[in-house]
Formats: C-alpha cells, structure tokens, sequence
C-alpha cells in the first residue's frame, strides 16, 4: 500500500492554486481529502493538540483521510518535554485512533542532534513515552547514516524517514531504508541557496520538482514498498501548492 500526500494542508496561499477562490480555511480538509488520502499534520510541532480538533477532522475528511501527526517541538528540539506532555499528546490523538486512522507519528529532529550517547538515549527515551505508537524518525545530520542506527530503531520498531532535500555539507542523503512496517519519504525541495539563509522558514522549502527529478525516485520507492506493509510520501514544498503539483505527479508516476 502506497499513500501519497502533502505536509501540512492549512495553507492561504493554495487558494486558487488547488482550493477554490471562495473556500473558507474551516474547509480545506473537506476540498483536500478529494484529491488526496493521507496527510501529515504539522502545528503539532508548535502547540500541543485536543482531542476536539482532531474529531473535527475526520469529521471534515469524512474518514477517508489517513493521518501522520507531528511530534511537538519540545519532544525534538528542547528534549526536556516533562512525562504529562507525552500523555495529554497521546490522550489528544484518541479520536484518530478510534476513527482507524491514526497511521503514526512523525519525529523530526533538528541539524543539531547528534549521534551521541545522550542522543541514543533520548531516541529510547522518546520510544518508551510514545510506546504502543509507531514513531517514524528524521534525522538532519547525516552522522546518523550508521547501521547501529539502523539496529537500534528495528530493534524498536522505529521507522526510518528517507528525505529528499539539497545536498548541502552535512545534510541527509537521499538514500533509502526501511526500518520498520512502514517505509516513509519526505520531500523538502532541492533549495540549496535558502535552506540555511532565509528570511521565513517556508523559502527553504519553495522548490517544483520537475519530473525527471521524481522519476528518479520511482524504482526507490517500489522497492522500499517491498520491504514494508505501507508506504507513505509526503511532499513538504508547500509555498504556492507546490507540493499538491508534485505529489499529484507522483500518484501518476506510481500508478
């Protein structure tokens, strides 16, 4: 099973570009769950979430709408989340996982998380809050392509998140692992001139895939899917719908 979605779907700036001209912002999940069935959410990483919000989701996604959810930044950026943090997260993502679908948890890290012993021991940490659900990790420094790293989230159960992004000094490489049952990819663009020098954090991200480039990651894919139950592809080049233009490129190519 391949999914195919966008990072995040709450944009203004994909009125006209996908949303029609007249949709309210309360209905885009309504417009976006037409032409695409699963999502991440991501102002989970900026404040914590109720319960409520994600009922009205699936409310306006009709249930036909997968979700992966983003760990707050204090669970992967500050790393002092207090343990009552993780439990009301948890309590909050019920209303997805009783509606069946709730597909797993996204932890992004920051350039600057190591590969240390404090940094393994957080992983297993971060593991143990969240336990029963399953924890997709995103490095963004390359000192974590190691296969200890690889064992330690299979060990766990931990997926591993390929990521296509610039190739810049230290950054991820787009290589492929699969580390658990589910095998993930993100596609942050190829914007080399403002991922470290930028004014908002969405010009890091403002980059169209031309076709040739996703081509490139179609054999990558289909094997990856071979290794897992289920495949997720999330486009995170969100100015202007970018990434609703190359995820629905990449549904074609997939196809």
């Amino acid at each position: 099973m391949i999914l195919i979605g966008t990072s995040g779907y709450s944009y203004k700036d994909w009125i006209g570009p996908f949303y029609p001209k007249e949709a309210k912002q309360g209905d885009f999940l309504i417009h976006y769950s037409q032409e695409f069935n699963a999502v991440e959410i991501n102002f989970t990483y900026y404040r914590l979430p109720t319960s409520r919000i994600f009922e009205r989701m699936v409310e306006k996604s009709g249930g036909t709408v997968s979700f992966v959810v983003k760990t707050h930044q204090e669970m992967t950026h500050e790393r002092q989340c207090p343990n009552q943090i993780f439990k009301d997260f948890k309590n909050a993502l019920r209303p997805l996982q009783e509606a069946g679908v709730l597909l797993c948890l996204l932890a992004q890290f920051p350039y600057s998380f190591k590969k240390d012993p404090a940094g393994i021991d957080y992983l297993d940490h971060l593991h143990k809050q969240l336990s029963p659900l399953e924890i997709i990790v995103e490095f963004r420094n390359n000192c974590w392509i190691k296969e200890d790293t690889f064992d330690f989230l299979r060990q766990r159960g931990m997926g591993y998140c390929c990521v296509d992004e610039p190739p810049l000094e230290g950054l991820m490489p787009p290589k492929t692992f699969c580390t658990s049952n589910t095998a993930y990819v993100r596609f942050h663009g190829r914007n080399k001139e403002k991922w470290w020098e930028h004014k908002s954090s969405a010009e890091r991200y403002d980059y169209l895939y031309q076709e040739k480039e996703l081509q490139e990651w179609t054999p990558r894919i289909k094997a990856l899917s071979k290794q897992a139950e289920r495949t997720l592809i999330f486009f995170n080049n969100h100015p202007d719908a970018k990434a609703v233009q190359n995820a629905k490129q990449m549904k074609k190519l997939l196809a």
